[in-house]
């Protein structure tokens, strides 16, 4: 009788690979009395954050430039019973901001999570993006993290909070047609670590997201506007789908959370394998054949 394989090939999953979507798992009233302030929150993933935090208990500050993308938010907040306030705002003048946070402050009594979400791109080689077009993107998504940060930081030094700002993976990697994104990005990476060791002993933390390709209309439109180029995105995320902003924003209201007391100056890379260099093998291939030498 032969002995047993020591190394059997364990059953594989079919091929290829499609990772489950998971279901939410931060613990009911985890943000109960707590108030949060959401840049961006009446969109895509701005509005996927500020609803699950509303649904754990928050009270919900949601800023952005257009109020009119808040009547979701509000309706959800009326159906599910979390407060929100919709507030004008423009996260590119220090002065807004200030009179935002001002305001929410005086609406709800405090402050305690800041979500800077707001942010603008598009996809354009770098030979044909104007000057303008890049100041444009990095004066909301890097300039506009700082005035809300140290805008909201005012605030919380009396009281210690939390703060998630959104980044991207190309922010470590770099990424060709969208270079303003990725230099913002990676100056809101370099923030968020200065930052939590600067305030860290005001009691405020300062923490990153970097999602990956996601379900979204407003992504899908500026980012894959075309069903070959949304082929091709997919194709590049090894776990086999896009991600979802509930997925996103789960992991967002963690970092948030004190669940994540002991957590600061982290960037969590949430993309299913996006930014991790191609395969130069398939995992259940032959071996790599080797040269054969000539003589």
């Amino acid at each position: 009788m032969s002995a047993p394989d020591p190394d059997p090939d364990p059953a594989p999953y079919a091929a290829p690979y499609t990772a489950p979507y998971p279901a939410p798992w931060l613990p009911a009233g985890c943000f109960a009395g707590q108030t949060a302030f959401v840049t961006g929150g009446g969109t895509g993933l701005g509005l996927a954050v500020a609803t699950r935090l509303g649904e754990l208990g928050a009270s919900v500050a949601c800023a952005s430039r257009s109020v009119e993308h808040h009547e979701e938010l509000i309706a959800r907040g009326e159906a599910r019973g979390f407060g929100v306030q919709s507030i004008a705002m423009d996260v590119r003048d220090a002065g807004s901001v200030k009179d935002a946070v001002r305001a929410t402050v005086e609406r709800f009594g405090g402050l305690d999570v800041i979500i800077n979400n707001a942010a603008g791109n598009f996809v354009r080689p770098s030979l044909s993006l104007a000057p303008k077009g890049f100041a444009a993107v990095t004066d909301i998504a890097l300039n506009g993290v700082f005035n809300v940060s140290r805008a909201a930081g005012r605030v919380l030094r009396k009281t210690g909070g939390a703060i998630v700002n959104i980044s991207a993976p190309y922010a470590a990697t770099g990424k060709p047609g969208v270079v303003h994104s990725a230099a913002a990005k990676a100056g809101v990476e370099s923030m968020t670590r200065t930052l939590a060791a600067e305030w860290a002993s005001l009691g405020i933390r300062v923490n990153a997201v970097s999602p990956g390709p996601f379900e979204s209309r407003g992504a899908a439109d500026r980012l894959w506007p075309s069903e070959e180029l949304e082929r091709a995105v997919l194709s590049q995320i090894p776990l086999g789908r896009f991600g979802s902003a509930e997925e996103v924003a789960e992991l967002v209201g963690f970092l948030a959370s004190p669940l994540a007391a002991w957590i600061t100056g982290a960037v969590w890379t949430m993309d299913g394998g996006w930014s991790l260099p191609t395969p130069l093998v398939d995992a259940d291939g032959d071996k790599v054949r080797r040269r054969r030498s000539v003589d």
